[in-house]
């Protein structure tokens, strides 16, 4: 048996034994003890088996489990700082909440809503669990997800965007041609939204480029044609922050290895 069925395992029985007593302390503890925090990477394995096997309790009583999920994320960023192990109860929280908003229409709403306000937290790692929350709900809901999402664009929350852009950066999810336009589309707007800003020493704007140094890569991939020829037309503006965000971009292997031809022009295109 494998990491993550033992975990997939224990958190079913868990996960059974709250429904029944109400008690959340021993799956708290048992995620706390497993986090593999402080580290540099979180125990990823728990992390994903956590969703499954929530949605396999839920199925005794959805309500009790989202109930359990919101309670998770009571945990605040003084009570539970990065690189905790008690950091990683609210991030499994995160997840939850989007596993239990796709598996049950009656979360969606509530789930969309609650993943979209912690795409703001101040903790990396939540924000990452934001990232596969949404993920979870566009893999069932892509149409409402992505039309959600749209309007986070346009009111040019840079976290909120950075949440866009690192959802739609999934390779699994961009097989769909229809889905990878979206995702185009949405990277579009948001180097709109760059190029247009003056607000360039913020936290949030660096986070937000940050991101954009590695999911644009994902979607040209997607869509090489198209692709490349927005990378291209970025160019034009000057803007430095875009330069660099390209730049990031055609370092990376997806795109390095595949379309060698393509990167090199891109590179000549910058040093113009």
């Amino acid at each position: 048996m494998g990491k993550r069925e033992a975990h997939l395992r224990d958190l079913e029985n868990l996960l059974d034994q709250f429904v029944k007593t109400g008690s959340e302390r021993e799956l708290v503890d048992y995620l706390t003890s497993n986090s593999k925090l402080p580290g540099r990477r979180a125990n990823l394995e728990l992390a994903g088996a956590f969703p499954d096997a929530l949605e396999k309790i839920a199925q005794k009583d959805s309500q009790k489990c989202w109930a359990l999920c919101v309670s998770m994320l009571e945990l605040t960023a003084e009570e539970a700082p990065v690189n905790t192990p008690e950091e990683f109860v609210p991030f499994c929280g995160a997840v939850g909440i989007g596993s239990m908003g796709s598996a049950h229409p009656t979360f969606y709403d509530p789930a969309i809503v609650m993943l979209r306000g912690l795409a703001k937290d101040s903790r990396w790692r939540m924000r990452e669990a934001v990232r596969m929350g949404l993920q979870k709900l566009t893999e069932t809901r892509a149409h409402d997800t992505l039309t959600t999402m749209e309007a986070w664009i346009d009111e040019g929350d840079w976290l909120e965007m950075r949440a866009v852009a690192a959802t739609v950066a999934m390779p699994s999810l961009l097989k769909n041609e229809e889905m990878a336009r979206w995702a185009l589309s949405f990277h579009r707007e948001i180097f709109s939204q760059v190029i247009a800003t003056q607000d360039r020493r913020s936290e949030p704007f660096r986070v937000m480029r940050k991101a954009l140094g590695y999911t644009l890569s994902v979607v040209v991939s997607a869509l090489p044609h198209e692709g490349f020829q927005f990378m291209a037309q970025q160019i034009e503006s000057q803007d430095k922050d875009v330069k660099w965000i390209l730049r990031e971009n055609l370092k990376k292997k997806r795109l390095v290895k595949n379309y060698p031809d393509e990167v090199a022009k891109i590179k000549n295109l910058l040093e113009l």
